[in-house]
């Protein structure tokens, strides 16, 4: 305990596949909301990130993090938004650097044990309303470094922090890159590294005495792009330091208040390191949850006013633990 050895979420018939949950979730889910508020938070090093507030005047916020190349507007983000709104909470979605539409103004990026800069967000949110009731929580890589933020004691957590939980997260980094470098795996990795070049060509019109684009069109798996640029612009060294120093499995022991790990057993993304059960079975506090299906960030739902599987999951556990 606490694993969760019953999950409530049933793929509808038809939708028993991992690639088809992630493929459909992504191209077909539409979300419309209204009210976001935009602002900008400014960095202690000089660079920025765009936030989404939905104000709605209760007294309970939610901070949530996107995935790899994502964005706060996605549509599995205004999904849980949505829901959480429903249940009385105000939420707080914000844009990883450069994610917000604008390039950021430092050489480098993001990665997925950034968790500083979720430091700051949640800084940002009590410095304006210090009393509130606070969650967290984060898709893939936002829920990667969520995780990070959760257990690494360089981070002080507020006490009106009280409740956590991720989605389709790759808890091992070095595993997950090994397994979305699978020949079944192309097309997403195909995606993920044209959009990540793209940005890199970008900065090094900005930054070309320090970022070289050389071979850049080379590039095939995360391994070897993590190695050439997110390590080195990161502090890391070498890829190898920067899965391991990253991986937010390592840090689950020190994690401090309930949180959910909501992982589908046929994520095409995820591999076996990045379910783990054996940390969950040591733990009080965090609690692994791994429905059959679902895909990675995928759990279609039918009805339930627009919920998806991972929207439910999220708020009831939420509601349970706060």
């Amino acid at each position: 305990m606490p694993l969760v050895k019953q999950s409530q979420y049933r793929a509808p018939l038809g939708l028993k596949n991992g690639h088809l949950q992630t493929v459909a979730a992504s191209a077909f889910r539409r979300v419309k909301m209204t009210g976001l508020e935009r602002e900008r938070v400014e960095l202690t090093d000089g660079d920025f990130i765009d936030i989404d507030r939905l104000n709605l005047g209760f007294n309970r916020v939610a901070i949530i993090a996107h995935g790899l190349e994502g964005d706060s507007r996605r549509p599995y983000v205004l999904g849980l938004k949505r829901a959480l709104a429903r249940r009385g909470w105000d939420t707080v979605s914000w844009n990883c650097r450069g994610c917000s539409g604008e390039p950021n103004r430092l050489p480098r990026s993001y990665h997925s044990g950034a968790a500083e800069d979720l430091d700051q967000v949640v800084k940002h949110v009590l410095h304006n309303r210090p009393r509130v009731e606070l969650a967290v929580a984060g898709f893939s890589l936002g829920g990667n470094l969520t995780l990070k933020y959760l257990g690494d004691d360089r981070y002080t957590k507020p006490p009106n922090l009280v409740a956590a939980a991720v989605v389709s997260v790759p808890c091992d980094l070095q595993d997950a890159a090994v397994q979305l470098a699978q020949p079944v795996n192309a097309f997403y990795m195909r995606r993920f590294i044209r959009c990540l070049t793209l940005k890199i060509k970008q900065k090094a019109e900005v930054y070309p005495h320090l970022i070289s684009t050389n071979n850049l069109n080379q590039i095939r798996t995360f391994h070897e792009f993590d190695d050439r640029y997110t390590a080195p612009l990161h502090g890391f060294n070498g890829v190898a330091d920067y899965y391991h120093s990253c991986s937010s499995k390592r840090f689950l022991r020190h994690i401090e208040i309930p949180t959910l790990i909501f992982n589908a057993m046929d994520d095409p993304f995820l591999s076996g390191g990045c379910f783990p059960t054996s940390e969950a079975s040591e733990s009080g506090i965090v609690y692994l949850e791994t429905p059959q299906h679902g895909g990675h960030v995928g759990f279609i739902q039918f009805g339930k006013q627009g919920d998806f599987g991972s929207d439910s999951a999220v708020v009831r556990f939420l509601e349970d633990h706060t």
